[in-house]
Parts: structure tokens; sequence; C-alpha cells
């Protein structure tokens, strides 16, 4: 394109410019972008074999596209991203209120305007940004939101017929001419505003109230659609289906390392909250596997999903918890504990739907079970699993070789250990330390670990063990409470508080 943008059809037509359509205006840089081996949809992690290569081929073949797939799938995002495949600019007639081509008019307006003005007609550069639109589909949308309507007024005003073209307001849709158009949630959108699509995408019609126009609109459609919506609340209408020609699968991460990617590109953590607080690896692994543990619960519906948005939330919230307690108590820096993961527990139940039972036990305490999940399911890629020593146990000498004994030893004597929410640094090591054989635990297993990652361990090795069921863990008000399981048990059973879950597990058999 030249460095002096046309400012009329006359020197349009002298620069040599020649139309194409929006489909074959992003096949042709998505081709030009595939043999320079460029990432097509930048950002968009864990779909680069699967997702990715499918949208190219659909692209290429110049489909209207679906994407279906649970909700926090990037589905939207990469419809908006398929603006970087649009040209810079294009030229418009000026004053079109549907982006009319200078060389291939539709309008009545911008004909007219050709007509009388010729190779002067006006015409301005439209950027790509502006050849984008969007809609969610809700029940109360209408016909004259997407396509639009007869304008009484404009009617009036300009002395015209209702059949005159000139006196329909436009919708969305023909406003989006010459660019890309997404509907969201596509079946939740009336049957009867589905079928005023079906035209559209394959005859070019525009039928407004009767009246029919031919209007032969150049626009990429693409829809979304949770499976969910797709077959219980709504569904898209087999004619407007099979007028998509690609449907496109989306999934969740399927690795722990691309969901660590995700949040770790996605979280917004103030460059302030960053000096104050560190988080390691192993707080990041276990925030990421709460979602991969909701995912596969029997008290979480599977058919709703489980957002990547969870671990975000969940992972700001974390760092938010640790810069609350350094404030209250302050210091000059942190590192998010074990016992600051109590703050994700909203990120968690807000972006969960429960089956029946799930209801049963309460949003928070499938919460609370969902990060016990978690725990147990990372602490086996950190210490000996402590259920294979469980199931050992009968054998004297399988149970010296316990690396947990000696503290659960410490617990059976009736000590007890409690870690409070808002406890400084310093006095949290202290306590850690008050248990016997915690630090030699670590220590083996972990020998180049500072105090401070030393004493995180530590932390997760209580938290572990009561996972597992070799010492009880109570959440009471601002601490967390470890103690011996047999004789919480007890105390439990004497105040008649004695849980299913307790009278099930091995210890207490």
């Amino acid at each position: 394109m030249s460095k002096r943008l046309a400012a009329t059809l006359g020197e349009l037509k002298k620069s040599g410019y020649k139309p194409l359509s929006v489909k074959e205006e992003i096949r042709k840089n998505l081709i030009c972008s595939l043999q320079k081996q460029e990432n097509t949809f930048k950002g968009i992690l864990g779909y680069e074999e699967t997702v990715i290569p499918d949208v190219e081929r659909a692209l290429l073949s110049q489909h209207n596209i679906l994407f279906l797939g649970l909700r926090g799938q990037a589905k939207t995002r990469m419809a908006r991203q398929m603006v970087d495949l649009l040209d810079e600019y294009v030229p418009v007639v000026y004053g079109s209120e549907i982006n009319d081509d200078p060389l291939n008019p539709i309008s009545r307006y911008a004909k007219d305007l050709i007509e009388e003005k010729g190779d002067e007609t006006p015409i301005v550069w439209l950027h790509r940004s502006e050849r984008y639109g969007e809609k969610l589909a809700t029940p109360d949308v209408s016909v004259a939101d997407l396509i639009g309507d007869i304008d009484p007024i404009k009617a009036a005003n300009l002395k015209l017929h209702f059949a005159d073209e000139r006196v329909i307001h436009y919708g969305i849709i023909p406003r989006s001419n010459r660019g890309i158009f997404v509907i969201n949630e596509i079946p939740d959108l009336q049957a009867r505003i589905q079928v005023a699509l079906f035209n559209i995408l394959e005859e070019g019609d525009v039928q407004i109230r009767g009246f029919k126009l031919r209007m032969p609109l150049d626009i990429l459609f693409v829809f979304t659609a949770n499976p969910e919506d797709y077959t219980n609340r709504g569904s898209i209408v087999t004619p407007l289906k099979d007028r998509i020609e690609s449907q496109i699968l989306t999934h969740y991460p399927k690795t722990l390392e691309t969901a660590l990617s995700i949040t770790e590109q996605e979280a917004d953590v103030p460059e302030a909250q960053k000096e104050k607080v560190r988080i390691s690896d192993l707080i990041k692994r276990l925030i990421e596997q709460i979602p991969f543990e909701a995912r596969s619960s029997e008290l979480v519906d599977k058919k709703s999903g489980v957002s990547a948005r969870l671990s975000i939330s969940a992972f700001e919230n974390a760092v938010s918890a640790a810069e609350r307690r350094v404030i209250i108590n302050k210091e000059k820096d942190t590192q998010v504990w074990i016992s600051d993961m109590i703050g994700v527990i909203p990120s968690i139940t807000g972006k969960i739907e429960l089956v029946y039972e799930g209801e049963q036990e309460g949003p928070y305490q499938v919460a609370m079970n969902l990060l016990d999940k978690a725990i147990r399911t990372q602490f086996v890629n950190y210490f000996p699993n402590p259920e294979s020593l469980k199931k050992k146990r009968s054998s004297q000498q399988q149970a010296e070789d316990n690396p947990y004994r000696s503290i659960q030893a410490w617990f059976d004597k009736g000590n007890a250990l409690n870690i409070f929410f808002n406890t400084t640094d310093a006095e949290k090591v202290q306590q850690l330390y008050r248990v016997d054989g915690l630090h030699a635990l670590v220590k083996r297993f972990f020998k180049g670990a500072n105090e401070k990652e030393a004493a995180l361990l530590m932390e997760f090795v209580l938290h572990g063990l009561a996972s597992f069921s070799l010492i009880s863990k109570k959440i009471v008000e601002n601490k967390v409470e470890f103690k011996d399981l047999m004789g919480s048990m007890l105390n439990l059973g004497n105040t008649g508080n004695l849980s299913d879950e307790d009278l099930e597990s091995d210890d207490f058999n």
C-alpha cells in the first residue's frame, strides 16, 4: 500500500488496489504467516498441536467457524485474535453505515453517492481493529439487534416509503460488513433468531419485516457454544449448524506444565506485590492442581467445566493473602505459605458448579476438600507416599523405615501445633522446628534447600500427612491446628461429632 492513502474513488482506481473478500484476505495473510513460521495465535497455550491447526485449516478453507467447548477455554480470545490476520487498512465509501467497498458497493447510499460524484467520491480507510463485531447471545436479543429494522422516523424525515431501503436502521451484523462477527453462546439465541441468520450465511439476503433486500454481506462468522448449553439449555437449529462449515472442539490444559504457563502469563500481580511476596514453584503447582482435582471430582458438575480462570484468580489471591499478612505484621517481605492457601477458597467457590451431592456438602467444604486433594496429589512428587507406608505397617522393620515415624510419634505424645494465619515468618519457623524430626526429614530429601525453602517444605509435610490421615488437621477460625489423629477422633467421639470420614479412615480401623 502506498504511503499516501487514496482519498477519492479515482485515486483508489489509479493505485491499482484490488479488493478481496474478508475470507480471502485472511487466507492470504495466514499463508504468509505460515510461510514465515510465525505464531498465528499469540498467547494461546496448550493448543499448538490440537485447536490451532484445526482453526488454520478452517481459515484456509474460508469457512465460518463454531468453537465448541467448556467455559474458560479461550474460544472468544481466539476469535478476537483473528483480527490480526486482516489487512491493516481497507478503503470504505465515506459515510457508509455498512463499510461499503468503493469498488463493489452494495448499499443504496453508496451506489447513489458514487453515481452522483463518480471518481470524486470520497473514501476513508478503516483499520482492522474496527472490523470486528461481537454479540453475546441472550434470550432478549432480537432480529432488530442483529440484522436491523425499519426506522419510521427516518422514513418520515426523508419522506420515503417503508419499502425503500434507505429507511432501514441496520443492526450489528450489517454494520460488521467486511469484517469478523462473533456470536458467543449461540445456543442461547432463540430459534427464531437463529433462523434469521440462515439467508445471511447462505444467500446474503437480509429480510426485515417482510422486506427482502439482496445484500451480499462479506463477513467471517465465528460462533461459540458450551456443550452444556448446546445439549440442555438450548441448541443450534439444524439448518444453521449445517451452514457453519467447521466445528472445532476446544479443551482444558492437558498437562500441569501448560496450566502453569497459562497462569504465569495471565495472572495480574502488581509490581508492588512482587517486591514483597515470593511464590515458590511448590505453591504454584498446588494452585494448578486444584482445577485438575475439580474436573475429576464427583461433587463438581463436569458438564459445566472448571475454567482456567480458577487457578489465575487463586494465584492472585494467594499472593494477596501473603501481602496482607506482611502488611499487618509490618514485615519487609515474605513468601506464600501453605497456610496462605486459605485465601484461595473464594477463588474456588466462585468458579465451580456443584452437583446435588456437592450442594449437600456446601461450596466451602467442597473447596477445602479440593485443596486437600491437591496437596495429597502433589505430596508424593516431593516425599515418599504415606499410603504405601500405611499398607505395610504390620511389619516392624517396615515401620522403622517409615520416614514420618518421629513426626507421628511427636503428635502421639499429645503434642499439638497451632499455625496462625497472620503469624510472622519468624514465629512460624520457630513453631515448625518444635516438631521432632520435621526439619531432618526435609533436609534428608532436599539437601540444598535454604532456610525459607526448608520451612515451607516442613509446613507442606504437615499438611501432606494430614491429607493422608497420619495426623489430624483442623481449621479453627484464624489458625490451623495439627494434632495426633487418634486423640482427635476420641475427642470428637466424646462430643458426638465423629464424622463418617474419620470412622472410615485406616488409622481408626
